[in-house]
């Protein structure tokens, strides 16, 4: 691992335990016990001087990578000119530049508004406030494996932990969750059109037990869900959906805050699909990982409201809305679209050659660079968190960060800004710890069961 000298006299173990005295476990989901100080492009550094490949990107919210230069000179011109004045009363000259930007990129067609929010998570809540303010209606269906956020409406559409509704209901009433079809749902030899036509059986159960079709307002999916596993919906499946909501007049919102701003090699993960969604929400990698999210949809879901129904005092304000017209600049400029696409080609062909020399390698989801690999028991074919535990320590050891999904899903998210050589390290680290896995020579951490997800 190289190392970068720095001044910083504490340790990593030094600086945690003095932080654990004021900080909420509820608050972090353990893994490594670092402390980052500062990163560029596709590398990350602690207080120590340890250099790491992210292979991450803060959760997919720094797309354009750490520090990235265009970003932070329109941080710092926009920061020494007014940080802040809230967008609740007045307009501001980033914010008012970068809305026709995302409505120009949204994937629908016909007048486009939008509204802003601090994350992913008021961004999914607006969603809730519009569908029902445009249709009259009440329910909103999500589907099991979802991650929308942490605020009561965006938590209570989720389905990934149940860390996020332990002793904290009763939830937000009107979310029907559903079934999303995920490998795991599948039964052995089942053909693709039988698994959908099974999976679409159990999305139409609600309706046809306890759920009025005319009090729906809106379906909300992750096209390619995160959390979840990096999962694409079957098409067919999202097809059927899809169809079923315009005859029913259910408004179709998809979120794009984990998966959208190129990570799938296209702008949005829905655009895999040729779907139009009425409403999206997108948040992250929007400002490179500053406090913004957007909801964007049909003027005239939009315009079913009136202020103040979705504002907030910092939402869309002049130095986070500078750091996204930045991001789309540098997406743009850099081709990242083309990059993910060409770059998840050759991790997708690294995990497959990797699936073939280790049993444990399960199967490989790759949509740009944005993957899902799967560890598993080689007997019974299921996910093996332990084993998963172990490469990741072992990947960490090496030089990369790398975390689970599910507990038994290694989540390949790197910048979309890593270089072929940073690449070629990191899978190089990957094989390193896959043979030590294979050759026994890997234990798990003392701390394992604290590890990913809680449950």
């Amino acid at each position: 691992m190289l190392k970068t000298k720095l001044k910083q006299e504490k340790t990593n173990r030094d600086v945690l335990l003095e932080e654990e005295n004021a900080f909420a476990s509820a608050a972090r989901i353990k893994y490594y016990d670092i402390v980052l100080d500062h990163g560029r492009g596709a590398v990350v550094t602690d207080i120590e001087g340890n250099n790491y490949i992210d292979l991450l990107a803060s959760a997919s919210s720094t797309n354009t990578g750490h520090a990235h230069p265009r970003v932070v000179q329109a941080i710092q011109e926009q920061a020494a000119k007014m940080i802040q004045y809230t967008p609740a009363y007045f307009a501001n000259s980033q914010a008012a530049r970068l809305a026709p930007r995302l409505a120009e990129l949204a994937p629908i067609s016909g007048p486009v508004e939008m509204v802003w929010g601090n994350s992913g998570s008021d961004a999914n809540d607006a969603i809730i406030k519009f569908a029902r303010a445009y249709t009259g209606r009440q329910y909103i269906i999500s589907f099991t494996g979802a991650y929308h956020g942490s605020t009561y409406g965006s938590m209570s559409l989720s389905s990934v932990s149940l860390n996020m509704t332990r002793k904290m209901g009763p939830m937000l009433p009107g979310v029907v969750k559903v079934p999303f079809p995920s490998p795991w749902e599948r039964l052995t030899n089942e053909s693709d059109e039988a698994f959908v036509e099974r999976m679409f059986h159990q999305f139409m159960l609600p309706f046809e037990a306890y759920l009025p079709v005319d009090e729906v307002a809106a379906i909300l999916i992750e096209p390619i869900q995160g959390d979840g596993g990096i999962v694409k919906t079957p098409p067919a499946y999202m097809q059927k959906v899809y169809e079923f909501a315009k005859a029913n007049g259910i408004l179709f919102a998809v979120d794009e805050v984990n998966q959208g701003m190129g990570r799938t090699g296209k702008w949005w993960s829905i655009q895999h699909f040729g779907i139009e969604p009425d409403l999206m929400s997108v948040g992250k990698s929007l400002a490179s990982g500053m406090p913004l999210s957007a909801m964007i949809g049909r003027k005239e879901i939009l315009e079913s409201l009136g202020a103040p129904a979705n504002v907030y005092t910092t939402a869309g304000n002049p130095v986070t809305t500078a750091a996204a017209n930045a991001t789309l600049d540098v997406i743009q400029n850099e081709h990242l679209l083309e990059r993910s696409q060409r770059l998840g080609k050759k991790a997708a062909e690294f995990f497959k050659l990797e699936q073939q020399k280790y049993p444990f390698v399960g199967d490989v989801r790759m949509y740009g660079l944005d993957g899902g690999i799967d560890i598993i028991d080689p007997v019974t074919g299921k996910g093996d968190t332990e084993a998963t535990t172990k490469l990741m320590y072992r990947i960490f050891e090496l030089g990369a960060i790398i975390i689970s999904l599910r507990g038994s899903i290694l989540r390949f998210q790197p910048p979309l800004v890593i270089t072929e050589k940073e690449l070629d390290q990191a899978f190089a680290m990957i094989d390193q710890a896959f043979a030590e896995l294979a050759a026994g020579k890997l234990a798990a951490p003392a701390n394992a069961e604290e590890l990913g997800w809680l449950v």
